[in-house]
This record gives structure tokens, C-alpha cells and sequence, in this order.
């Protein structure tokens, strides 16, 4: 009799059943407390007028192929130098995700003889990437400055001659803590290192023109920021800003930018539009803001800290436990999602709350209110 090819695949998802961690694709509904839509950009109308301007000019929606063929367009160029104008940096390559541009970044720059110390907390697209490297990888204790300089004056005690990479995200995705990206900067100079900030969660919200937690880096040799449209700017895609040298090796030798196709020439156009609306949406990050200091508020009674950002974790632990208090909240019409391991942590399973402008005052309101319900 022959085996059943997917039987332990089958297997192992009837494991995470039985331990409340079996995941499942669930529609949108009710009022938005999940999604990376912070600004309320995506659906705003703003942008879908971009598009419609760019169809108009006669942009197209497909590619056709791969940058270094035919599937480079005026468009990614554009946003390009754009992007790298207001980033302050030499250069930008757009990518068709964020999780693209990180796993191309980090299999592609780190050499053999170098070492990537990176976040214990990093994002699995960084992952991704280092695993497919040849440098040497270590783990660091999340947001611990002194533990980066440790392993950095091991590696030239050692006489180590690679380059060493710090790769973090200056705002956690998860958490809604901040990197000490000053502290970092200056052990990169110091060390000769290279730092490597995922600005994918404070694009748009942070700083001067919303152009995050790195601004200030941006520009040095010794720096490269990624930052994603598909978050607060509403619509798709991610960019890599940093030294030219840096985009002419992944041109030449990212295998992730040069045998993919080309992302969309429109998404392109509607990303410039993006930036252009970022750069003056001030109005809109102190509507944020204002949310975030009213969930703050509501949530403190109910031990649930701070962070400072637009993410705020309420920390459960046991998985089904919280699998079960973000359905209850689903069904009084909150959209609001359970985060487990190996997302997170064992033993620290929660639940997102993300602030966005598709939630109003009073729906924060309602929803600390159903919790404090839920909780007692």
C-alpha cells in the first residue's frame, strides 16, 4: 500500500491544532485594530486617485520582466530617485515587498568571513536572508546595547577582518519598543561594521516629514534603511536606501532583484504618491498620535504598558487562552488579532492592538471597554 505523500504534513498541523496554534486566513471584518494601515491611507482615496492619474498618463500595470530584461520602467526610476532625495541617501531599490528586500539584502551583501549580530527579535524576512548567507550569524539579546559591543570587541580581539552587520528594526513590529539606533550607529563607526534598520513599522510616523526613527543616519556609508509602502503609506512595495555601492552589488548580484519580475510600473507610481503625501501628512500623524494617547490611557487601568508607538501588545501568554479573548472581541465587532509562537516568543502569546486611523476615538473607547469585560 503506498503512504500518503502529505502524511506528516498532515500530521504536523494536526499538532498545532491540538496546541491552539493551527493558523487559518480569516476576512476582514469590523472596525480595524490589526492592520499596518496606520495612516488610513490605503482606502483614503488619495491613493486610488494616483493610480487613476497614472493609468491616464498611459503607466503600465505589468512589468513584462525582470529589471535587467525589458522590466525596467521610468516609474521605478522615478520613485528611486525620490525616494532617495527625501532619505537623504546616494541611492534606492524598490522592491515588490519588504520581505523581498530584506532577504535579498542580507543573502546577498554579508560575505564569507563576515558576521551578521543581529536582534534577537528581528523579523523572519531577515531571517530569511541570513540563512541563506555565508556569514556567520549571532543572536543578540533584544535592545541590548552592551551585548553588541561584547561581541563586536570578541570579534577583533579575535582578529576577525570581516565586516561585521548589526541588522535590527528600529521599531518592533510585535513589541512596539524602539532600537537605541544612536548607541548602534556609534559602535558601527567605531567597529567598522555596517548597520542594517528595518524602518518598516516607523515609516511615515516618525521624525521630520514622517521619515521614521533612522533619519538622522540616513546619508552615512555605514547605514542602510529599509522602509515599506505597504504600512502607513498604504499601498505596496519596499525600498533599500543607502551608498550606491550598495544597489549597484544587489543590481549585479541580488538574485532575489535580478531573476524576479519587476514589481508593477503603477504600484511604482502610486508609491511616489505615497511619499509625496507622507512628507506633508502631518495633520494625520497628530490624529495618530491623539489615538494612541486615548488607548494608552484606557488600557493602563487594565496593566496593559505603554509603548510609546502606534503598536501596543496586551500580553496573555497561553495560546489558546488568547486565541479565545480575540474572538470574543472579533464577535462584538473588533477586528483584533492573537499573535502565538513561534511568531512570538513561547509563553508570551498576546494580542495586537494596532492604532490606526480607521478606528475612530469613540471605537477605541468601545473596545477598552469590551476588554476590561473580557478581562474580568
Amino acid at each position: 500500500m503506498t503512504a500518503e505523500p502529505l502524511a506528516a504534513h498532515a500530521a504536523y498541523l494536526e499538532r498545532l491544532k491540538e496546541r491552539g496554534r493551527l493558523r487559518a486566513l480569516q476576512p476582514r471584518g469590523g472596525v480595524d485594530f490589526s492592520s499596518n494601515d496606520y495612516l488610513g491611507l490605503s482606502s483614503s482615496g488619495l491613493l486610488a486617485e494616483a493610480a487613476r492619474d497614472a493609468l491616464a498618463r498611459g503607466v503600465s500595470i505589468g512589468s513584462g520582466g525582470s529589471r535587467l530584461l525589458r522590466g525596467n520602467d521610468a516609474e521605478h526610476e522615478a520613485l528611486e530617485a525620490e525616494a532617495a532625495a527625501l532619505f537623504g541617501t546616494e541611492a534606492a531599490l524598490f522592491f515588490s515587498s519588504g520581505f523581498a528586500a530584506n532577504a535579498t539584502l542580507l543573502s546577498t551583501l554579508p560575505q564569507r568571513g563576515d558576521v551578521i549580530l543581529h536582534d534577537a527579535l528581528v523579523h523572519a524576512s531577515a531571517h530569511e536572508g541570513m540563512r541563506m548567507c555565508h556569514a556567520k550569524r549571532q543572536s543578540i539579546r533584544h535592545n541590548d546595547v552592551q551585548a553588541y559591543a561584547d561581541a563586536l570587541a570578541k570579534l577583533r580581539t579575535a582578529g576577525g577582518r570581516g565586516t561585521p552587520w548589526i541588522v535590527v528594526e528600529s521599531l518592533y513590529s510585535m513589541d512596539g519598543d524602539r532600537a537605541p539606533l544612536t548607541e548602534l550607529a556609534a559602535l558601527a563607526e567605531q567597529y567598522g561594521a555596517m548597520l542594517i534598520v528595518d524602518e518598516a513599522h516607523a515609516t511615515g510616523l516618525f521624525g521630520a516629514q514622517g521619515r521614521g526613527l533612522a533619519a538622522a543616519l540616513d546619508g552615512r556609508a555605514d547605514v542602510i534603511t529599509l522602509r515599506t509602502f505597504g504600512k502607513a503609506l498604504g499601498c505596496e512595495g519596499a525600498i533599500l536606501c543607502g551608498p550606491q555601492l550598495m544597489k549597484d552589488f544587489l543590481v549585479n548580484r541580488g538574485r532575489g532583484f535580478i531573476f524576479s519580475t519587476a514589481p508593477s510600473p503603477l504600484v511604482a507610481a502610486i508609491a511616489r504618491q505615497a511619499l509625496a503625501i507622507m512628507a506633508s501628512a502631518d495633520d494625520r500623524r497628530e490624529a495618530l498620535w491623539k489615538r494612541v494617547e486615548v488607548a494608552e490611557a484606557r488600557l493602563a487601568p487594565l496593566g496593559v504598558s505603554a509603548t510609546g508607538s502606534q503598536i501596543i501588545p496586551v500580553m496573555i501568554g497561553d495560546d489558546s487562552r488568547a486565541m479565545e479573548i480575540a474572538g470574543q472581541l472579533q464577535q462584538a465587532g473588533f477586528d483584533i488579532r492573537a499573535v502565538r509562537p513561534p511568531t512570538v516568543p513561547e509563553g508570551t502569546s498576546r494580542l495586537r492592538l494596532s492604532v490606526t486611523l480607521n478606528a475612530s476615538l469613540e471605537d477605541i473607547e468601545a473596545l477598552t471597554e469590551c476588554l476590561a469585560k473580557v478581562f474580568t
